[in-house]
């Protein structure tokens, strides 16, 4: 089962990074990489299709907060399970949006909420590139892709949006894939949660009735201006994508050779 061929009624954005095109003419393989958002809501009919796509390590990029407000996740098998927490709950972008989530008083991020949303999440992408615990979580992904015993590997965040699509941009690019293939991949998030991201506005609305839904909608959307802030933060703080990948996560030749290996065909 490849790419948009299955699908997970409970995850509606999860999907293969297979058939993904490198800049050498090889593509992904199908079933290694599988992008999802939390599982704790998949349904019983999604767990058959969990089970088939048969992932031996699940790697979850949330805090230990996120995990413990949120269903559990449901697994098929009995998959290896990584808890890599991409997280600063005292960065105050983070808390802001944290705020914003739960409907809490926003008078103490004033400076923020004059920035807006978008401002907010352009700032958490940079400090993807950037940030402790974002450069140890997103390095430990990849050295888990390396190995074998680790393959198919899953990961996800809590919307599969964000610190998944940013884990997703960075293994693709050690494989080569073309840019503009990773950005279609990160932007098809928009498309594929359409009718969900209209159920949780209206429920954030409903917790905080005094809520903006203009100023909300940014919060649930990838934007090509978010990637274009990590982007930039990359070439800011290391000048390349190589250096960065080098440097910033160490990924090393004998890394990008094995990922090669045994994630292309």
């Amino acid at each position: 089962m490849t790419g948009r061929e299955w699908e997970l009624v409970g995850a509606p954005n999860a999907r293969d990074l297979g058939g993904l095109p490198t800049t050498d003419g090889r593509r992904v393989r199908a079933g290694r990489l599988i992008r999802t958002p939390a599982l704790g809501r998949l349904t019983d009919e999604d767990l058959p299709v969990l089970g088939k796509l048969g992932p031996a390590c699940v790697v979850d990029l949330r805090d230990a907060h996120e995990q413990a407000v949120a269903p559990p996740d449901r697994l098929a098998g009995a998959p290896r399970v990584v808890h890599l927490p991409v997280y600063d709950a005292a960065h105050p972008v983070f808390t802001y949006v944290s705020a914003v989530l739960q409907g809490h008083d926003l008078n103490a991020y004033a400076a923020l909420a004059r920035e807006g949303m978008p401002g907010a999440m352009t700032a958490i992408y940079r400090w993807f590139v950037t940030g402790e615990s974002a450069r140890a979580g997103f390095s430990a992904a990849v050295r888990l892709a390396v190995e074998d015993a680790n393959l198919p590997l899953l990961f996800h965040c809590s919307a599969g949006k964000d610190r998944t699509g940013w884990l997703s941009v960075v293994l693709l690019t050690v494989l080569g894939v073309e840019e503009e293939a990773i950005r279609a991949d990160y932007l098809v998030h928009n498309e594929l949660t359409e009718s969900l991201r209209e159920v949780l506005l209206s429920a954030m609305i409903r917790r905080r009735p005094d809520l903006d839904p203009a100023a909300a909608r940014p919060l649930l959307e990838v934007r090509p201006e978010y990637l274009d802030a990590a982007y930039d933060e990359v070439r800011r703080a290391h000048g390349s994508f190589e250096a960065y990948l080098r440097d910033g996560l160490g990924v090393t030749d004998a890394d990008r050779a094995a990922l090669r290996e045994r994630l292309l065909e």
